[in-house]
């Protein structure tokens, strides 16, 4: 269903196709096994990316660590999902996932545990994301990146193609953050 009859329905009827909202996920980090409640980071603009480490779009890292370093105190949070969906690119344990990271990016954002984004065994975020955006926003490779307003709303998602400090992401990060209000 595409994103203009969703908003036809919501705004008709008042219905939400989905009952969950970003705010209601959880994953668990890949270094501590932490659960990682997402209610934590409302009043910030959130981008979550499914990851991997044998893509050729693993170079991506580089440019998701910049921008986490020039917004992350700015209201801006970036967590990176491995998954290992498209073509075994990310075969790791999380324990292997986290030491390449950190080894070959410097990666300081959060990682979460591996997980499945396809399939009928898909976590919930991606769950949420098939309801929330748009035909075809998948993931349907590796690196696709979503991005949620401060106030948790579902504002754009991006193809492996786009690179993370692309103007067109880093313009939608910089128009949302708390203080640009």
């Amino acid at each position: 269903m595409t994103k203009y009859i969703k908003t036809l329905l919501i705004i008709i009827f008042g219905l939400s196709l989905s009952s969950m909202n970003i705010y209601d996920i959880k994953f668990e980090d890949g270094k501590t096994g932490k659960e990682i409640n997402m209610s934590d980071y409302k009043g910030k603009v959130i981008m979550v990316v499914n990851t991997a480490s044998l893509c050729g779009f693993t170079k991506q890292y580089g440019a998701m660590q910049e921008l986490w370093d020039k917004y992350r105190d700015k209201g801006f949070v970036l967590i990176g999902v491995p998954t290992n969906d498209f073509s075994n690119q990310e075969p790791g344990t999380d324990a292997q996932i986290h030491d390449f990271c950190e080894l070959n990016f410097g990666i300081n954002f959060i990682i979460t545990k591996k997980v499945t984004s396809k399939s009928k065994n898909k976590h919930p975020f991606f769950k949420l994301v098939s309801d929330e955006f748009s035909l075809g926003s998948g993931p349907n490779w590796n690196f696709y990146k979503y991005i949620f307003s401060s106030e948790g709303k579902s504002l754009n998602w991006y193809s492996s193609l786009t690179k993370p400090d692309s103007h067109r992401i880093k313009n939608l990060i910089e128009t949302n953050l708390p203080h640009a209000k």
